[in-house]
C-alpha cells in the first residue's frame, strides 16, 4: 500500500490548500509570514513534501481567510466527485 503521503485523496487535500492560498490572494512567502514559518514549510506541504496535523490546516484556513469546516466540506465534495 501507497504512503498516505503520497496518495490522490492527500494530493486533492494539498490541492485544496494552494487554491485557498491562491483566492486569498497570497503568495507562499506572505502566508508564511502570517504563519511564523519559513517559505519552505509553505511549499514543502503544497507539493506533498511535508505532512501537516490538524492544528496546523486550521491556522492556514484561518489565515486564508475561510476555516477548517468550510475546507473538509470542499474536500469531502472532491473526494466523493473522485470515487
Amino acid at each position: 500500500m501507497a504512503s498516505s503521503l503520497w496518495d490522490s485523496d492527500n494530493r486533492v487535500l494539498q490541492d485544496l490548500l494552494k487554491e485557498m492560498r491562491l483566492v486569498a490572494g497570497l503568495t507562499q512567502v506572505e502566508l508564511s509570514n502570517l504563519l511564523n514559518r519559513p517559505q519552505s514549510y509553505v511549499s514543502k506541504y503544497e507539493s506533498g513534501e511535508r505532512r501537516l496535523d490538524l492544528t496546523e490546516v486550521r491556522n492556514i484556513t484561518i489565515f486564508c481567510g475561510s476555516n477548517l469546516k468550510e475546507l473538509v466540506d470542499l474536500l469531502e465534495i472532491k473526494l466523493d466527485k473522485k470515487a
